[in-house]
């Protein structure tokens, strides 16, 4: 918590670019055009810049080179971040520690990729990595390559400790497509059922395609200011009042607790704790949702309830929209777009603002917003609200 209310660290301006099936634009062109956009959001001027964090995607391109496409000069902060899916989060809690310690007054925190190509399949965007050699490389001999049948270990464990069944699932895929379809930029809005997450083909065990989070190219920024400076912009502010971070390191081993338990479990009640809440007081989650059991466990693990007993949550309809819990209320990753961290970020804002249309939960004081990299390695938790600390 600052000791300096009027350097309270805040969200001033969102920025998202076209999303989607948006071809023959780099990754580094819509990083730039997000950015330019958070700008012009909170009625700032490009100049008005002084700190710049980027993060890449899987086609790379968005580093420390955007300072000079930007035509930013004589920053204070700049860096290239990553954590994967965590990243978002991270952003903008360094950008919230550097304007709150007065080394930045205006830091952008952007995410842009383009994995996407016109007359290739999504699955595609995401096949291209260089198979591991040695000892890592049996693992890909055996079949297991990629995220997708990483993260189905995970599920199946959970499965088996606590019974969570593939329906429950999806209950989740259908509750976010119910959201999405309240949302003009989702990629898929319409109606969905757990027949129809049923029927869907098999990824990877137990995983179906309507587990899986789909593919998108763009970028969304967003930009980190005081809660002094934010009071003369353009947008209501978005104040930040917690945050943390938690990489387990947990090794795929029988004897950890990989699939059981993940970051969230640390960072969440640590993000918590510093905006002086409890999990009673969130009235809005946005959670990384790149699989509907990431979702599921950070539910377990924020304490929205007791492990092993997501499954029953998601089956009971409080996350879908005029439940009791709204959860990922833009359609997530698995409905509306695949932005990484930034997709439940961008949404957080746009509800702690006001500002989600059709889509827009009544309560909104509190919102909390997770990030998930690596295949459960890495977690990041925001605390969001449009008041500042009491």
């Amino acid at each position: 918590m600052t000791t300096n209310p009027a350097r309270g660290p805040v969200i001033a301006g969102l920025g998202i670019t076209e999303l989607g099936k948006v071809y023959d634009r780099s990754a580094a062109d819509f990083a730039a055009d997000a950015v330019r956009r958070a700008a012009a959001d909170a009625g700032l001027a490009l100049t008005d810049l002084d700190g710049l964090l980027t993060s890449s995607g899987v086609t790379s391109g968005v580093g420390l080179a955007l300072q000079k496409q930007l035509g930013l000069r004589d920053l204070r902060l700049l860096s290239e971040m990553q954590a994967y899916g965590s990243t978002a989060g991270a952003m903008v809690q360094y950008a919230a520690m550097a304007v709150r310690a007065g080394m930045a007054e205006a830091v952008a925190c952007v995410f842009a990729d383009a994995p996407l190509k016109e007359k290739s399949s999504a699955g595609a965007a995401y096949a291209g990595a260089r198979s591991p050699r040695g000892w890592d490389g049996l693992l890909t001999a055996a079949g297991i390559a990629g995220a997708n049948p990483l993260y189905a270990l995970a599920a199946r464990r959970h499965m088996d400790a606590y019974g969570t069944t593939s329906e429950q699932l999806g209950h989740i895929a259908v509750a976010q497509r119910a959201w999405a379809a309240l949302n003009p930029r989702a990629q898929f809005r319409d109606p969905l059922t757990v027949a129809d997450h049923q029927a869907s083909r098999m990824i990877a065990e137990p995983f179906h395609l309507l587990d899986c989070c789909l593919v998108s190219n763009g970028g969304i920024a967003v930009v980190v200011t005081t809660a002094e400076r934010a009071a003369h912009l353009r947008r209501p502010p978005v104040h930040v009042l917690g945050w943390a971070q938690s990489h387990p390191g947990l090794p795929m081993h029988r004897d950890s607790d990989f699939g059981l338990v993940s970051g969230a479990a640390q960072a969440g009640p640590a993000a918590m704790k510093m905006a002086g809440i409890s999990v009673g007081d969130v009235d809005v989650a946005e959670l990384y949702d790149c699989y509907t059991f990431t979702a599921l466990l950070t539910l377990e693990d924020y304490g929205f309830c007791a492990k092993g007993e997501g499954g029953a949550l998601a089956a009971s309809g409080a996350l879908a929209p005029g439940g009791p819990l709204p959860v990922n209320t833009g359609g997530g990753q698995l409905s509306s777009y695949y932005l990484w961290g930034m997709t439940p970020l961008s949404e957080a804002v746009l509800q702690t603002r006001g500002e989600a249309g059709e889509r827009q939960v009544p309560d909104h004081d509190i919102v909390l917003v997770s990030g998930n990299g690596g295949i459960l390695d890495h977690h990041s938790t925001l605390v969001l609200s449009p008041h500042p600390h009491a």
